[in-house]
């Protein structure tokens, strides 16, 4: 997901991807204690992913706070 992507979506869909992606990390994270995990990499992509989002609504925040 590209962060261009991101700042095209309103405050509800990134609060929404934002759950999204913390529930998949989750998910990873469950299937990595389990072995169940084939890719680890996929771990640092939802990292990422979350990050990114986190990084849009900061910037967000941060413009209304200057006005």
């Amino acid at each position: 997901m590209k962060a261009r992507d991101l700042r095209d979506m309103s405050d509800e869909e990134l609060v929404r991807r934002l759950a999204e992606s913390r529930e998949n990390l989750f998910n990873l994270r469950f299937q990595m204690a389990t072995g169940a995990l084939d890719n680890s990499a996929r771990l640092s992509l939802a990292k990422r992913d979350i990050a990114r989002i986190l990084t849009v609504q900061a910037e967000r925040q941060n413009s209304l706070e200057r006005r």
